[in-house]
């Protein structure tokens, strides 16, 4: 069966780093800590075929784990618990997800690729595991199905299956596996009903 991956990454923040560009004195490297990926089937009924979450120790530039801060955790719900007792090493998580994929196209809203493999895998020393062009931009797939532009700018992954209307699932919002869900709902909806005819 042909299938579609659909990801999703919560990587650190601390309380107005974006607008920094996370560039204050203690910002931390916006590396990922935990990875969401949805296995949507592309034939028949475009079933949900499988799903992961994995957390990822998020490792500075010497080598040294990050600390959780407080706002993270209040934003996404990560702790250090979670970390500490659930988390595996980039290299281990970017191997998993890659196994999961199997070697189908992954897809994300927007470019989460470029903090899962560039930055994190830059901090870490590490090579990337999936190379770039099996990456592509959700926004791109909404666009042709006829999703406004404006609206497309303002939606966040999180809120794109209420933009859309979908009976689901609760889904917590900053969660990676719970966005990838909004995502995919919303790709299921339109292969369903065929504003969208494939992911390409």
């Amino acid at each position: 069966m042909k299938t579609a991956i659909i990801f999703d990454c919560e990587f650190l923040v601390t309380e107005n780093a974006q607008r920094r560009f996370w560039c204050g004195p203690y910002d931390p490297d916006p590396v990922i800590a935990q990875i969401g990926a949805v296995k949507l089937g592309l034939e028949g009924d475009f079933p949900i075929l499988d799903t992961t979450r994995i957390y990822v120790k998020p490792m500075d530039r010497d080598g040294n784990r990050f600390s959780i801060d407080p706002f993270f955790t209040k934003l996404t719900g990560i702790s250090e618990q979670n970390i500490e007792q659930e988390g595996v090493s980039l290299h281990d998580a970017l191997n998993d997800v890659n196994q999961f994929s199997d070697g189908a196209q992954f897809w994300s809203w927007g470019k989460d690729e470029l903090n899962m493999m560039a930055i994190s895998c830059y901090v870490a020393n590490i090579a990337p595991v999936i190379p770039a062009h099996r990456f592509d931009n959700a926004c791109k797939l909404l666009l042709s199905a006829g999703m406004p532009y404006e609206d497309i700018k303002k939606t966040s992954s999180n809120r794109l299956a209420a933009y859309y209307d979908l009976s689901h699932p609760p889904l917590k919002g900053h969660d990676a596996l719970d966005d990838a869900l909004s995502v995919t709902y919303v790709l299921q909806h339109l292969l369903r009903n065929g504003s969208l005819t494939d992911l390409a």
